[in-house]
């Protein structure tokens, strides 16, 4: 029973080395430190430290080895990546929007999440800013929204 035991043993071993042996080529290699433009290693962009109060730091859950910081570094290279396929479309300063361009850029967002039962009421110049209503197919308002013509920044007003 004892040699059945130790060979079983040993049987794991060998497979756990062979295993190891085979996937090492195919490993991800580690970071070679910073890449040619000063950034942090592969090429990700750094918005400045991203220390919070609590358990974050190097190794941390939320530090850059963390478990949080590999998801932001996944995450923000999927959005370089959207933003390189769009590439030839530059934000301007002023985007000089109008209450029809507000109108079409909120039943855009509506759409591209899936919504096709709300729709975009009462949308009008309201001081600096434009203001416009979503609301369900017979008319009630589910909140009110204001749009800054110059940034697009949007507010929710009610």
């Amino acid at each position: 029973m004892r040699q059945l035991i130790v060979t079983a043993i040993a049987g794991f071993a060998l497979g756990g080395i062979t295993t190891g042996v085979i996937l090492a080529p195919h490993a991800q290699p580690a970071p070679q430190g910073p890449d040619a433009a000063g950034g942090p290693p592969g090429g990700f962009m750094h918005h400045g430290p991203r220390m919070r109060v609590g358990m974050d730091g190097p190794g941390g859950p939320g530090g850059p080895d963390g478990w949080w910081g590999h998801h932001e570094h996944w995450r923000e290279a999927h959005r370089m990546a959207m933003f390189r396929k769009f590439a030839l479309i530059r934000r301007a300063d002023d985007r000089k929007l109008t209450p029809p361009d507000v109108q079409k850029i909120a039943e855009a967002f509506l759409l591209w999440n899936g919504n096709h039962t709300w729709k975009v009421m009462n949308v009008k110049p309201a001081g600096d800013a434009i203001a416009f209503d979503l609301g369900a197919s017979d008319g009630t308002v589910i909140a009110s929204f204001t749009m800054d013509p110059k940034t697009g920044h949007i507010d929710r007003t009610g």
